[in-house]
């Protein structure tokens, strides 16, 4: 399953990077990608969108997604394998789902572009983009704003080196993924502008769901997910919530905390029903179930979780609503 395709240069490069660098080098190195994984997109979107500005969040999430989920879709038409599947030479120290088999394609998923080049990218790309706004000059001290240029341009490489050196991408995965992510960047803020909420929102949701149709491997079907469940919680949260933030450093904490929490629980607790045979035989009806579980749990941490803000302020805390226009 899969193609495997490369210039004749990469792997001796990666397989002579691994071996110079040593298993504790590049153990240590690995923890590099953390900032290019979900969990730190959830964690990057949560601190902006449940606490420092709703608005920001808003926009800094339709990049991080749309740029998410159109990786995955990339990867399932160029279908590039893994350079450690064909490449004896060169090792896997940090497989992308960690339970299931490393020579799985359909768990480990598909290796052109770099998934974590692209998110890492977007998401830093997108704060320094917003934060350059006249909103985001009222909301980011000038110091904030140039430790996040200064973030852009050393972390995104630091996080596709690791990509590399873990074996799971040649070094034009990760190229082509910086590439993808910095096009996200200024593209979904010129399409937002000139399209309007609405039909923006309609364009996107279109154009991504185009990937049930051709898409085999499970990170499309997660991104999607949390593409859906996102958009969903938008509107409902405008329309039936309202929440305000904070600015306590507690807070903040305690709000991101039981955020990540929640979705990571909803996640688990909505496979029970399911065996694991089913869940990893990647079947439509499995994909579909990951979707719903992944749409579900973003609009419950979304949409839901932030009524909790206002019943509770003792325990989250709330800001006065502030006057920025966007």
């Amino acid at each position: 399953m899969g193609q495997t395709f490369s210039f004749t240069w990469e792997a001796p490069f990666m397989a002579g990077l691994q071996e110079t660098l040593g298993e504790s080098a590049i153990h240590v190195l690995s923890h590099l990608s953390f900032f290019g994984e979900q969990i730190f997109l959830i964690f990057a979107v949560g601190l902006l969108y449940w606490c420092i500005d709703k608005e920001f969040g808003i926009a800094v999430g339709r990049t991080v997604l749309f740029a998410n989920v159109c990786n995955t879709m990339i990867k399932n038409i160029f279908v590039r394998r893994r350079p450690y599947f064909d490449h004896e030479g060169i090792r896997v120290f940090r497989p992308v789902d960690k339970d299931a088999d490393i020579m799985d394609i359909a768990a480990q998923g598909f290796s052109f572009p770099s998934g974590h080049a692209t998110n890492s990218f977007a998401t830093m790309g997108a704060i320094a983009h917003y934060g350059a706004s006249d909103r985001g000059k009222r909301i980011l001290s000038l110091k904030i704003r140039r430790l996040i240029q200064a973030a852009v341009l050393f972390l995104p490489f630091l996080v596709g080196f690791s990509r590399v050196v873990v074996g799971v991408h040649y070094p034009t995965d990760v190229i082509c993924g910086w590439v993808l992510g910095v096009g996200c960047v200024f593209l979904i803020p010129f399409l937002h502008k000139r399209l309007g909420d609405g039909l923006f929102t309609i364009v996107i949701l279109l154009f991504a769901a185009s990937g049930f149709f051709y898409c085999s491997s499970d990170d499309y079907f997660s991104s999607m997910g949390l593409l859906l469940g996102f958009y969903a919680a938008i509107f409902f949260e405008a329309r039936f919530v309202r929440f305000s933030g904070t600015r306590e450093p507690v807070r903040c904490i305690v709000r991101i905390f039981f955020g990540a929490l929640l979705f990571f629980v909803m996640n688990r607790v909505m496979k029970l029903p399911f065996s694991a045979d089913f869940l990893d035989n990647g079947s439509l009806a499995s994909h579909l179930v990951r979707t719903l579980r992944y749409t579900l749990a973003t609009f419950v941490v979304l949409g839901i979780y932030p009524m909790a803000f206002g019943r509770f302020p003792g325990i989250f805390g709330v800001d006065k609503k502030e006057n920025l226009q966007p």
